[in-house]
């Protein structure tokens, strides 16, 4: 039996667009949906409260970092993740692969694992596919990811191609060893660099194994935009109609509309939050840098479309005094802000989904997006 339950309820007549359900250990929830992204189990300057008053359901937390600190047991003597950062819904962790890979002077990839020094102490560390599940199911999210190799861009393709290859042998590995299926989902993840026969080859393996829900993993590391939608194009036709499809690490406006528009699910990033902590606000009349001089005198909201706690009670004059004054107060509210946005955004997506008018949605976002950015 799986741990996750996942109902297509709609297609978009107008664009091919999916609205769906998924219902976890923790709670269900409506797709597509965007994840803010807990990395050290907190959402960078928000509470748990704040959070579910913006109606966030799920939250993405970080493999590797809760890895290196706290460490997996002590959060599980806590009780698991959920009790120890007091998050009653839904919770992903990735496998801490992508921080891993990431670290490329200090680590040596191997058939069996991944060397790498710990950024925290330089302690030695030793990452196989079997110790990304111990540490995940120590933590107890509802949906785990199985370890994969994030290529860079750009990378050779013999290279791209012998590392899709070993996160297929890695995806076997995780499901072996995994011992909680019917509390935890593990997802498979499909790479392949921007090679679009290699992407076809890493989804036909992966896809095979039958995990609940694909992910895609390799994308928004730094290749043209163009270059992103170009391979979600190629493997979408190869993706199962049933199971949830969750592209990793993009959460950019633009790029939400985007990936719906090809079949896309869930998404998760760390833009919004850190976008917000440079004094920057995403609105729905484009990206306001409110701690610039032009806003001094601004007594006017953050975005005037919007409704959230920071709209409705501060103005971006006070916003950009309290970051000009280093005060974290200013930062956690244009946080706040950003991420009410992107899940406000995924509202709206879903209801003009069900409406069979995404299109026009779309359309309408670019024009007074782009419009007047700031």
């Amino acid at each position: 039996m799986s741990a996750i339950k996942f109902e297509l309820k709609h297609i978009c007549k107008q664009t091919g667009a999916r609205y769906g359900i998924l219902e976890t250990p923790h709670g269900s929830f409506e797709t597509p949906i965007f994840m803010p992204v807990g990395t050290q189990a907190t959402v960078k300057g928000l509470s748990p409260e704040e959070l579910k008053s913006m109606d966030a359901e799920i939250i993405l937390s970080n493999t590797y970092h809760l890895w290196m600190r706290p460490g997996e047991d002590l959060i599980e003597e806590a009780g698991g993740l959920h009790q120890f950062m007091n998050w009653d819904r839904s919770i992903l962790t990735d496998s801490g692969g992508f921080q891993v890979f990431s670290l490329s002077g200090t680590r040596k990839i191997e058939e069996e694992g991944v060397h790498f020094r710990s950024h925290i102490d330089g302690s030695k560390r030793f990452l196989t596919p079997e110790k990304a599940v111990d540490i995940q199911q120590a933590l107890g999210s509802d949906i785990m990811m199985q370890l994969d190799e994030c290529t860079p861009y750009p990378a050779g393709k013999i290279y791209v191609k012998n590392s899709l290859e070993r996160t297929t042998r890695w995806l076997e590995r995780c499901l072996n060893h995994q011992t909680t299926s019917n509390k935890q989902a593990l997802f498979g993840i499909i790479q392949g660099g921007m090679y679009p026969d290699l992407r076809k080859q890493s989804a036909r393996e992966i896809i095979a194994f039958g995990t609940p829900g694909v992910a895609i993993g390799g994308l928004s590391v730094g290749e043209p935009a163009v270059e992103m939608y170009r391979m979600l194009d190629v493997i979408q036709p190869l993706l199962p109609e049933h199971k949830p499809h969750y592209l990793m690490g993009v959460g950019t406006p633009h790029h939400l509309f985007e990936g719906v528009l090809r079949g896309i699910d869930m998404f998760d990033c760390v833009w919004a939050t850190r976008l917000g902590r440079n004094g920057a606000a995403v609105t729905s009349i484009g990206q306001v840098t409110v701690r610039n001089a032009t806003y001094a005198r601004d007594f006017s909201p953050l975005d005037p479309n919007c409704d959230c706690y920071t709209c409705k009670n501060y103005t971006r004059a006070y916003i950009r005094h309290l970051i000009k004054a280093d005060e974290i107060f200013g930062l956690r509210l244009t946080s706040y802000h950003n991420l009410y946005f992107l899940i406000n955004l995924m509202k709206q997506i879903r209801m003009a989904i069900q409406n069979d008018c995404f299109g026009d949605l779309f359309m309408d976002f670019k024009k007074q997006f782009d419009s007047q950015r700031r």
